[in-house]
């Protein structure tokens, strides 16, 4: 998981399996209340393509969250499978 903590405490995660070397499937965004509206997910999910695109890994987005920034952030699709 990729994640923002604070503390020892999680605050912000974004959870993913591997199902391949070279695939990643980005499951599910949490962010806690206290971050919410400051852009976190879309941070997290910024690491998570810079991280995909360093290692050659395509990203399937089934977190909804995942998938509508994908949807407004053409930039980004590249990592896309």
């Amino acid at each position: 998981m990729f994640y923002v903590g604070q503390d020892g405490a999680i605050l912000a995660e974004m959870v993913y399996t591997m199902p391949s070397d070279n695939k990643m499937i980005i499951k599910h965004t949490e962010v806690d209340d206290s971050l919410s509206g400051k852009g976190v997910g879309k941070q997290l999910l910024k690491t998570v393509v810079e991280y995909a695109g360093t290692n050659h890994i395509k990203i399937i987005p089934l977190c909804p969250f995942a998938k509508a920034t994908f949807d407004k952030t053409k930039e980004w699709q590249d990592v896309l499978t």
